[in-house]
């Protein structure tokens, strides 16, 4: 529910009630219901209840986090808001061989969805005002975090007062360049790409019937990826990988210019592209944590590793981290363990390691792979998509990651 003011002991604190800390905070309140545990999630920015737009920024949910979003009783509500993916098309620019991969071939209703974001901040935040197990403060600041030998001790700062509150379990979700974790001396492996994403949306003259596209090119990826009708016009939303250097000059061309420069780079397979709104660059890179947990302490969402936006992998990882965290805490609490015991947490680590290292893996290499013109990696990735797509294994196997479905079990110690 939503608050006002705090209590001076929580059992776990969240900082950040964005799309991972408020997915964090409902499936544990969902999968701990009727249990004594109190859920403090604070968060910075009241969101804002835009109106419908060209310009709405969109994620894309694998069906692994659709059926996260289905357990907890939300996917009815998000699901009006959704655009399925039926197809995904996978194809390298100027070069044979893709993969396609349809929804019958994996017998499932949809590859994914599409959202938008505000749509996903309205059902998590309404979910978060609803649960009786959750205090949500918002807007709240948490300035300081100081370990004791019982959790943390967090400094918070309300619209109307300033407290001090004690965690046995504070759950860092507050971004990929969050003061807090850096206040605590947490550090992270970078490897720049030298690219940036550029983000919009287009409409374009022919339906777009579900797939998404993902095409590479040799500045990097470019996808599109279904969106709903608006306003009569066909829409999909835009994610284009350039250098880092030509990023400035790209965003600053004509719509007219900017339109001819990604019909050349993507094709014809929608048609004419007829319009592009509002466009902004992002500097891209991989960043992981160094230490994702420490005793009363998780890292979650891009704070704790953020990917190169490929096959949209990111936000479909921290939701399974999220479940795999909320699971621990779950067979903790039965166990009368404390939550922030580094025994919990490393169970928690232990269980999405394999599933992290794949993926992280699965988004660098595609990048690396598809983002060369150097003849053997050209001859690599044209045996790549021409045998998954015609190896039923390799297809499976490489459909699964897309799904968020590949195998999660724990690696060899």
């Amino acid at each position: 529910m939503r608050v006002s003011a705090v209590q001076e002991h929580y059992d776990i604190v969240v900082v950040g009630g964005g799309l991972v800390g408020a997915s964090f905070a409902c499936g544990l309140a969902h999968a701990m219901a009727g249990q004594d545990v109190r859920i403090l999630v604070t968060e910075a920015v009241e969101s804002l209840q835009a109106s419908p737009s060209f310009d709405a920024r969109s994620t894309a949910l694998s069906y692994g986090s659709q059926q996260i979003y289905k357990a907890l009783g939300l996917w009815d509500e998000l699901a009006t808001y959704a655009t399925a993916i039926q197809k995904i098309h996978v194809s390298d620019r100027g070069h044979f061989g893709a993969v396609r991969i349809d929804r019958e071939e994996m017998g499932v209703e949809a590859l994914g969805y599409v959202v938008e974001n505000r749509h996903l901040g309205l059902v998590l935040t309404a979910a978060l005002e609803q649960a009786e197990a959750i205090d949500y403060l918002c807007p709240a600041k948490i300035s300081a975090l100081t370990p004791t030998a019982q959790g943390y001790t967090a400094h918070v700062i309300g619209q109307d007062n300033t407290s001090t509150i004690h965690s046995d379990l504070v759950v860092l979700a507050d971004g990929g360049k969050s003061s807090l974790s850096q206040n605590l001396g947490i550090t992270s492996a970078v490897t720049q790409y030298e690219q940036s994403a550029i983000i919009a949306n287009v409409a374009f003259a022919d339906s777009h019937q579900g797939v998404a596209y993902e095409r590479f090119t040799d500045s990097g990826p470019l996808a599109v990826l279904p969106l709903s009708t608006l306003a009569g016009e066909n829409r999909g939303a835009l994610v284009w990988t350039v250098a880092k250097e030509e990023a400035a000059a790209i965003v600053a061309l004509s719509e007219e210019e900017f339109l001819s420069r990604l019909q050349a780079r993507f094709g014809h397979r929608l048609g004419v592209f007829t319009k592009c709104g509002a466009r902004a660059t992002y500097p891209l890179s991989l960043s992981v944590a160094r230490e994702q947990i420490r005793p009363g302490l998780v890292l979650l969402g891009n704070v704790a590793h953020s990917l190169h936006p490929v096959a949209g992998q990111g936000l479909n990882l921290a939701l399974r981290d999220a479940q795999a965290l909320s699971t621990s805490l779950v067979h903790a609490h039965q166990q009368r363990q404390s939550l922030g015991e580094m025994k919990v947490l490393q169970e928690y680590v232990q269980r999405q390691q394999r599933d992290q290292d794949a993926t992280i893996d699965f988004s660098h290499y595609m990048t690396r792979l598809f983002s060369s013109n150097h003849p053997a990696l050209v001859w690599a990735r044209k045996f790549g998509l021409f045998s998954i797509d015609l190896i039923p294994v390799f297809k499976h196997g490489f459909a699964r990651q897309a799904m968020g479905l590949a195998e999660r079990t724990r690696r060899r110690a």
